[in-house]
């Protein structure tokens, strides 16, 4: 497959690709019922791999007790139609977190993981929605229930470089 991007590659993702600044707030602790939250900047870089059926998104966030760099690796898979999103923590480079996994609707991704919280099963939801054309938001949230009640504990804006 060359290296740019397939006539028939999903451009689902297409609205990430670029340069960001991004502006995060998390909450300090998860499932806790805890309400404080921390914000902080960081930015963001996007580019189509894969001949189009991928990206990789580089990040550098700018907590308050020190940076650090992370990135996210898509990957769309044409037989189910749905994309893979890997998380990778710089911090912890031997350690992929488990994708989540979904599709867009109405201009909005819906990705969903099961996963582990401190030894707790857990349900992850990201959304991804473009704003416009210089601005996105993404969210995750956590399901202690099966997805019964989710709380949102990490959103980013962003806005083009």
């Amino acid at each position: 497959m060359p290296l740019d991007a397939s006539s028939t590659a999903p451009s689902d993702f297409d609205f990430v690709l670029g340069d960001w600044h991004v502006a995060h707030r998390r909450l300090k602790e998860r499932l806790s019922g805890c309400s404080e939250w921390v914000e902080f900047d960081g930015r963001m870089s996007t580019h189509k791999v894969l001949g189009g059926y991928g990206n990789v998104e580089d990040n550098l966030l700018n907590l308050p007790e020190g940076e650090y760099r992370a990135l996210a690796l898509r990957a769309f898979n044409p037989q189910t139609g749905q994309w893979s999103i890997w998380w990778l923590d710089g911090r912890f480079p031997g350690q992929l977190d488990v994708p989540v996994v979904g599709q867009f609707h109405d201009g909005v991704g819906t990705f969903l993981a099961d996963d582990t919280l401190n030894g707790i099963p857990i349900k992850v939801r990201f959304l991804w929605s473009a704003v416009n054309a210089d601005h996105l938001h993404w969210e995750q949230a956590f399901s202690d229930d099966e997805g019964v009640s989710w709380e949102t504990n990490w959103t980013m804006d962003f806005s083009r470089n």
